[in-house]
């Protein structure tokens, strides 16, 4: 057991620690599952050099999906350091658990808003977030989320001037591509490791990045590293109605999380932004 979590966890929340097992997955965090001296399991999220406002806007976010109606794990103790949460358990997803994780975004979606934005600033990743709010969603898509990225990683030396360039004209482009759109809740991060299949066999979604923003562009993001199956998007077609088409502007939207990637882990991902930037810049 790592000796840093038992007075780690009894300074910042007086839980007693009894076992801690390190879990895999997290790029960001360490992450433990967690059994008290009560004998409780909780899952605890730890990063000692987390940025001023990390986990407490974890735990805002997770906060608005659950007033969605979206199963996630009920916030323990949160600081500046750290996050516990409701272990939700887990297993293997059945054939049955797509569409109801379908119909869980359908009705994520159905909570809207006038405005493109969220009621705080959050983290996508380790990457800071803007989400003051905007009126036009082809505005805030372009400002808040592209040339926001574009610019951290011109900063970083990880984007030429030409590549800039190209971002730009594509900012300055959008509504030539993307169609009108109201601003619904987002999870905002979901892609598969987001997705949680809990030890009853429910979905749940963890690690939210929350905003206002385009249901085609929350529906993008689950193709970005291997698509869900098949099931899970026809039940969301079919419970929402979104165009069919959705899918051809599915490159434009990820460009925004392609950046982001960039910028967290480097150049590994600027022949991906490349291949965008070629199809929509002639």
């Amino acid at each position: 057991m790592d000796d840093r979590l038992a007075p780690w966890l009894w300074r910042e929340c007086q839980v007693s620690l009894h076992s801690a097992q390190p879990l895999s997955g997290g790029s960001i965090n360490e992450v433990f599952r967690i059994t008290t001296k009560s004998g409780e399991r909780l899952i605890l999220k730890l990063n000692p050099n987390a940025t001023k406002g990390f986990f407490l806007a974890e735990q805002r976010g997770l906060s608005a999906l659950a007033a969605a109606g979206i199963k996630v794990p009920a916030v323990v103790a949160v600081s500046e350091h750290m996050l516990l949460l409701e272990d939700l358990g887990e297993s293997t997803a059945s054939s049955a658990f797509w569409p109801s994780l379908a119909q869980l975004l359908a009705t994520l979606h159905q909570t809207t808003s006038t405005r493109f934005g969220f009621t705080d600033n959050n983290f996508i990743g380790l990457t800071p977030q803007d989400n003051r709010w905007m009126e036009s969603g082809i505005r805030f898509f372009a400002e808040r989320r592209l040339l926001f990225q574009t610019s951290r990683a011109y900063d970083a030396g990880l984007l030429t001037a030409d590549d800039c360039r190209k971002l730009n004209l594509i900012a300055e482009r959008l509504a030539d591509w993307i169609p009108e759109q109201p601003p619904v809740l987002l999870h905002g991060d979901l892609w598969r490791g987001n997705i949680h299949c809990t030890g009853s066999s429910k979905p749940a979604l963890i690690d939210p990045a929350c905003y206002y923003g385009w249901a085609e562009a929350e529906l993008a993001m689950t193709t970005l590293f291997g698509e869900l199956p098949e099931a899970f998007y026809r039940e969301y077609q079919e419970i929402s109605g979104m165009v069919s088409d959705w899918r051809s502007r599915a490159t434009l939207y990820n460009l925004y999380h392609l950046l982001n990637h960039l910028n967290l882990f480097g150049g590994s991902y600027l022949s991906s932004i490349r291949a965008v930037l070629k199809r929509y810049v002639k």
